[in-house]
């Protein structure tokens, strides 16, 4: 193995050593600082997407309340329009054995 290099460190230039220790803690530094933002950012762009669910969940409830409530009062449906429809009843004819004849 290489002598020069001992336990992550180049024996030679001790300017160099500090130089790469400085710009290590910068770069650190600035990805801690970029990683905070980009967490706050989108863990606020979460919370208004939460916000925008729950405002539009409350005012779905709030007009499903009312229409119920109003469909109370007149008794039937809450537009006040008649629901039409068709039907078929469907008689089943029993087979009937015929009796055996003698």
């Amino acid at each position: 193995m290489n002598q020069r290099y001992q336990r992550g460190f180049p024996k030679g230039n001790p300017l160099s050593n500090a130089l790469v220790l400085v710009a290590g803690a910068l770069a650190m530094a600035a990805s801690l600082v970029l990683g905070f933002f980009v967490f706050m950012i989108l863990a606020g762009a979460f919370l208004l997407l939460a916000l925008v669910v729950g405002v539009r969940l409350w005012w779905f409830r709030r007009q499903m309340a009312k229409a119920q409530r109003a469909a109370g009062k007149t008794g039937g449906q809450a537009t006040g329009s008649m629901i039409e429809g068709e039907y078929r009843e469907i008689v089943r004819e029993e087979v009937r054995e015929k009796p055996p004849e003698s």
